[in-house]
């Protein structure tokens, strides 16, 4: 049974090896390869008037890694232009159409994408265009022909083995800039964005990013920026806290780029005074409800869709909306606790976004049909797929019945994240002190979730303006704690037994704080 001391114990012992614990000992812009080379010619296309362009991505990271190049491009005074792409008419990163509407440039920086834009590469050789890329994905094992490549995964860089995002590869480039160009700058500044980013594409929260991370949401409620200002008014906050990166801020400003067009979302962050800040924001909102809509109706008819049966949920529908069906994919997996991918049909191909649970590499099964598919890519936990449309229901059948579904059999989508069985009496304002001590929580540091068996049922009540979420209280030992089960898939009765896997919160309501347990799973106990 786990105690406040044991708990502590536990949490420590996911930073022992990191090696980057202070902002002082983080690793310098010179261990990125390339970094001083694309610098120095940057510096040449400033004093040479050079026009710049910037090609940036749709989601998160990609617009705030275009904001900070361009925050710091305008201190400079460079002339410059950023284009983000459009997911709808555009497509991904830097590609040959995105060329056809960059022109008088000799210069062109991508952020958070171009280490696959080998035909991009090309075109910009023929056209007597350097290029520098800037990204943090995966190299295929053909790069580009680039002037320079900035990118931590290159076997020749000598960047610590530490995740980082796109964002904050533009700022170790910003960095270099920095000392290239001989210019006074504070690099903490970019620390308000470079929280977001980090959180927003789920990079492992340890070492350097930890370290980012916990400077970031201090520079986050101390920032100038309008747009920070606008979210607080807004939603009615005094400050942040990590969770409000994750559920609120993000989505905002990924709703852009899945519903319409993420520069949206850089014009917002770049504003200069609060009324621009907020006539941006409105539109952000009017965009991130009108996603929420459409993600309500394509779960609801992906669930009609689902077969008890399936291992692995595969789901379809004619022109659903390609924004949203990896955000539909993820309510999939946790509501029936299976991995799911969700297609977006045309006439004749489907894009599909896959999601995974647990531990179960879903990139490995998805690779296992590759005859089937046109293209695809991701890692373990989140793929995205294109096939023909006539081949979605053989690729149904096919992944149903892999061989590698051995792999999910007994596996509990939380069985990473358990820490072990708590005593319900451990549960007060000592233990949330040391839960938040070891914020954020994330990938690699998963936030802590507990084991209650054998609680008995005191009383029941539905809340929320649908009624679909429950409060509850449980009681052993005569103490007596409550608990949310948001979405709940099952409604126990008072006097029931029962098992539960629940995370704990910090419930904020008149000036008093309370912790209580988020309910996770919920069943009639076992014994």
């Amino acid at each position: 049974m786990l105690d406040k001391k044991k708990i502590k114990e536990i949490l420590e012992t996911r930073f022992q090896k990191d090696i980057h614990t202070k902002v002082s000992e983080i690793p310098l812009p010179s261990s990125l390869k390339d970094s001083y080379k694309a610098a120095s010619r940057i510096k040449t296309a400033i004093e040479n008037n050079e026009k710049i362009a910037i090609v940036g991505d749709y989601d998160v990271d990609g617009i705030v890694s275009s904001v900070i190049l361009a925050d710091f491009f305008d201190l400079l005074g460079v002339d410059f232009f950023v284009k983000i792409p459009n997911r709808f008419s555009d497509g991904y990163g830097l590609n040959p159409k995105i060329l056809e509407e960059i022109s008088g440039v000799k210069l062109i920086i991508t952020v958070d994408n171009g280490i696959s834009a080998v035909e991009a590469a090309e075109i910009c050789k023929k056209r007597g265009i350097d290029l520098i890329i800037t990204d943090h994905h995966m190299p295929p094992p053909v790069l580009p022909r680039a002037y320079a490549i900035i990118n931590p995964k290159q076997s020749d860089c000598s960047f610590p083995n530490v995740e980082i995002c796109g964002a904050e590869v533009a700022w170790y480039l910003v960095g270099a800039l920095k000392d290239v160009c001989g210019v006074e700058y504070n690099m903490s500044n970019d620390l308000d964005l470079l929280v977001i980013a980090i959180i927003a594409d789920m990079m492992e929260l340890r070492d350097m990013n930890r370290v980012l991370v916990k400077l970031g949401i201090k520079k986050l409620n101390s920032s100038k920026r309008p747009a920070f200002f606008a979210i607080k008014n807004l939603y009615s906050k005094d400050k942040f806290e990590f969770d409000d990166i994750s559920f609120l801020i993000a989505p905002l400003i990924n709703s852009t780029g899945r519903m319409d067009d993420a520069s949206l979302s850089y014009k917002f962050l770049r504003a200069k005074n609060y009324k621009n800040a907020k006539y941006f924001l409105d539109k952000i909102v009017d965009l991130n409800e009108s996603r929420k809509d459409e993600e309500k109706t394509l779960y609801e008819s992906s669930k009609a869709l689902v077969s008890k049966d399936d291992e692995i949920i595969v789901a379809w529908g004619k022109n659903w909306h390609e924004g949203v069906i990896g955000i539909v994919a993820s309510r999939l997996c946790k509501h029936y606790k299976k991995p799911a991918i969700v297609f977006s049909v045309d006439e004749h191909r489907a894009k599909g976004s896959a999601r995974s649970v647990n531990k179960f590499d879903i990139l490995r099964l998805i690779a296992s049909q590759k005859e089937l598919l046109i293209s695809f890519g991701g890692h373990k936990g989140a793929a995205g797929i294109v096939i023909e449309s006539k081949n979605l229901p053989k690729f149904k059948e096919a992944i149903n019945s892999s061989c590698f579904l051995q792999d999910l059999d007994g596996i509990s989508p939380y069985a990473d994240e358990i820490l072990g069985e708590i005593d319900i009496k451990e549960l007060d304002l000592e233990l949330l002190d040391i839960l938040e001590f070891f914020e954020p929580y994330g990938q690699k540091n998963p936030k802590p979730i507990f084991e209650i068996k054998n609680a008995i049922v005191s009383n029941v009540r539905t809340i929320g303006k649908e009624k679909n979420h429950i409060k509850i209280t449980i009681e052993k030992n005569n103490i007596y704690k409550e608990a949310l089960y948001f979405n709940y898939d099952f409604m126990p009765k008072e006097g029931d037994r029962v098992d539960l896997i629940a995370s704990v919160i910090k419930n904020s309501f008149k000036n008093t704080i309370t912790p209580e347990f988020v309910i996770k799973e919920l069943c009639l106990a076992k014994n």
